[in-house]
């Protein structure tokens, strides 16, 4: 009898934290709902080399150097026709930075630097949201041969602080693979220890 009892009120207790979860979730899922990336944007994307740790060490520092450039250059600024002309007004300025940063690095790679409507980006998986591939406004940076792991993030409105970096790409045949939910089989201890499942 003293079993039945305390399973009634671990019960109890779990009905009654179960709304709680839900709001917690709720308001995981607003947080992510506001962190989603404009239709007007400005990205910035980065292609290393290659894979190599010298590599991508390199491209961590072009991209430490380039994004402090371009964040300090918008900082202000609330219209992306006014950020659109300023950043292409700059690129100049952006080839030198870019240039001085693989010579303080001691690089002997070359780079491309273009600004457009239709740079392509693959599908990233970033926490629960999945960004789309498809062909956005950017600047890109290749350096090299460009063929190694890439960088980027949104330069216009600023979201450079969320590391798309650590997000997952997925290939674009991927991508209806990860937005299906996977079924997840729950045993609750309580039905076990009663011997109910």
């Amino acid at each position: 009898m003293k079993k039945f009892w305390m399973a009634i009120g671990l019960l109890f207790l779990l009905i009654s934290i179960i709304p709680v979860i839900s709001v917690a979730k709720e308001m995981q899922h607003k947080e992510l709902d506001y962190q989603v990336i404009p239709d007007e944007a400005i990205r910035l994307r980065i292609l290393a080399n290659s894979d190599s740790e010298k590599d991508q060490e390199l491209k961590h520092k072009v991209r430490d150097e380039v994004n402090e450039v371009i964040t300090e250059w918008v900082k202000d600024i609330d219209d992306i026709e006014e950020a659109r002309k300023l950043i292409q007004e700059n690129l100049p300025e952006l080839e030198e930075v870019i240039r001085d940063t693989l010579e303080k690095e001691n690089s002997d790679e070359d780079f491309e630097l273009e600004y457009g409507e239709n740079v392509s980006f693959p599908a990233k998986l970033y926490g629960n949201y999945l960004y789309p591939a498809g062909e956005y406004e950017a600047i890109l940076v290749t350096i090299g041969e460009g063929s190694g792991a890439n960088w980027w993030c949104v330069l216009f409105p600023p979201l450079c602080f969320l590391d798309f970096f650590n997000g997952t790409s997925v290939a674009s045949d991927e991508v209806e693979e990860v937005e299906e939910e996977e079924e997840v089989e729950v045993d609750f201890f309580l039905f076990k220890w009663l011997g109910l499942s």
